[in-house]
């Protein structure tokens, strides 16, 4: 009689130890190969992989700290069997008390760790099962019901007259940053293809009108231009742009507005391609939700490393993100594009490397923008 369960648990065994073989370079070269391709175009798979690598290193440890400590063991062992350390003393009560509270604690981390590693292994190769051949890929565009206001006629008014601060009745929302203090904001190509009406909203609450100058699809970047007569120019901009590409593990953090204020949420790089081998895109692991797109993602030196721009609906914090150094091409195709493109002069120093976090962010806030429209 064909048993499904047991099937299933032969596959979960198999996956995994090919993912150990894989960590441990037990590989032969061929299987190495074919195992990296179905990586490279299964994101499960490969979030399941750094957090297994993650989680393996953690029982490494565990294993090594026991094993050093049976060794300490072993030699006073010895050294009390050969009259240097008495044996009355080694083996009291407090001595056994001792050594049983430090043991049990390793095999509890080393326990806790396993259990881990088995639900996560679970959850993810049955998503895997589950999904395998759908279209997983979310835009973070968040949707706004404004049912009660009139659209049309707000636009009207501050198109008349940009300078009015009212609040527009937008349809989506999503993220921005300023590339250049006098008016230019980086964004995602999803969201300003969707609204035909835009405006950017500073941390302080108040609108700008702005139009979508440059977009370009492949690496789903934007470039929008403040054009509003009450924006002020911003003068040097906290954060440099990289240019070079980020490490595996690199810590990472981004600013967004999934709400109507902005938010935080701090990750790391888990992969070095994007969706489906994406060499324009990272992985990353960090909490996001719809208006997340467009946002910033900095290293711990206050760089712009990425741009949030879409995650995996079935893999918890496999997100992506385009590449930094797209920004340096988009501006060098803007030019081309436009013979009378207002230069953009992208910021060069970077004012946030070794503030802590706190300091970063509050230095961050001014720059980062709700991106609205209809």
């Amino acid at each position: 009689m064909h048993n499904t369960k047991t099937d299933n648990n032969m596959d979960e065994l198999l996956l995994i130890e090919a993912v150990e073989r894989y960590i441990n370079g037990d590989m032969t070269p061929k299987e190495q190969v074919f195992f990296e391709e179905i990586r490279k175009n299964n994101p499960t798979i490969d979030q399941m992989i750094v957090e297994h690598t993650f989680l393996y290193h953690e029982l490494t440890k565990q294993a090594n700290i026991k094993a050093y400590k049976h060794s300490l063991y072993e030699v006073e062992n010895k050294l009390s069997e050969e009259g240097f350390i008495s044996k009355a003393k080694l083996y009291s009560k407090a001595k056994v008390v001792f050594f049983w509270k430090k043991y049990k604690r390793n095999i509890a981390v080393a326990a806790s760790i396993a259990g881990l590693v088995s639900i996560a292994t679970t959850i993810l190769i049955s998503s895997y099962n589950n999904k395998l051949g759908n279209s997983n890929i979310t835009v973070l565009m968040a949707k706004i019901d404004n049912t009660a206001k009139k659209v049309d006629q707000l636009d009207k008014a501050i198109t008349a007259n940009p300078s009015i601060q009212k609040n527009p009745s937008p349809d989506y929302r999503a993220t921005g940053f300023l590339i250049d203090g006098n008016g230019f904001i980086l964004t995602n190509a999803h969201v300003v293809n969707r609204m035909k009406n835009i405006y950017v909203e500073n941390k302080e609450g108040v609108y700008f009108a702005a139009q979508t100058i440059y977009t370009d699809e492949n690496t789903d970047l934007a470039i929008l231009k403040i054009n509003d007569i009450s924006y002020k120019t911003i003068y040097n901009l906290p954060y440099s742009i990289n240019k070079k590409n980020s490490n595996l593990g690199e810590q990472i953090f981004t600013l967004g507005y999934p709400r109507n204020e902005i938010v935080y949420g701090e990750g790391y790089v888990s992969a070095k391609s994007g969706n489906e081998g994406d060499s324009t895109a990272y992985q990353v692991s960090v909490s996001v939700n719809p208006g997340n797109s467009g946002g910033p993602v900095l290293n711990n030196k206050g760089e712009i490393i990425g741009i949030i721009t879409s995650k995996n609906s079935v893999a918890d914090g496999v997100v992506f993100a385009a590449k930094s150094k797209n920004i340096y091409s988009l501006i060098e195709a803007f030019k081309k594009a436009d013979n009378n493109a207002t230069i953009i002069k992208l910021p060069t120093s970077n004012s946030l490397k070794g503030f802590d976090r706190e300091q970063q962010v509050k230095k961050m806030e001014n720059f980062v923008f709700m991106v609205v429209g209809n």
